[in-house]
């Protein structure tokens, strides 16, 4: 396990609205106030988007290939990441809970991820500890790397 400390700074409380992007407003907001760790929590509607629900195949670490489920209908979603830097921009990795009637998906909802009328967000950051995303050689993911302690 690799680990670091660190105290929690500023917070922001955001609305996004009808149709904006999920990741594209979540990043956009942590570039221009140069966040550059943070927790971020998030609640309301989510309009579609394709979601990583497991690699295809669960038992190799090499080349990941995911499955992806898509939707295109109005869903409750419920959901919580992080941001970290990746290529000296803010990247975010969020999972979630979205539901319509009794159907329920739980993934990484990042392909098309759009907001359904409104999805309030909150970003706590955390200063104190340096890390980033880095691409993983055997993975082809970024993965997070902590390089304080």
């Amino acid at each position: 396990m690799d680990y670091g400390e660190c105290r929690v700074s500023r917070t922001f409380v955001a609305r996004l609205h009808d149709g904006e992007s999920i990741y594209d407003e979540i990043e956009g907001l942590a570039a221009k106030e140069n966040v550059r760790c943070a927790t971020v929590l998030a609640l309301g509607g989510i309009r579609k988007g394709g979601v990583v629900t497991g690699p295809k195949d669960p038992t190799s670490l090499v080349g990941i290939e995911p499955v992806v489920q898509r939707f295109d209908d109005a869903r409750e979603i419920v959901g919580v990441g992080t941001i970290f830097p990746a290529d000296g921009k803010p990247s975010l990795h969020f999972h979630a809970g979205m539901g319509r009637g009794e159907t329920v998906l739980v993934g990484c909802p990042r392909e098309e991820a759009t907001c359904f009328l409104i999805l309030e967000v909150v970003i706590i950051e955390w200063v104190g500890i340096e890390a980033e995303r880095v691409r993983d050689p055997e993975t082809g993911l970024q993965l997070l790397k902590i390089l304080t302690r």
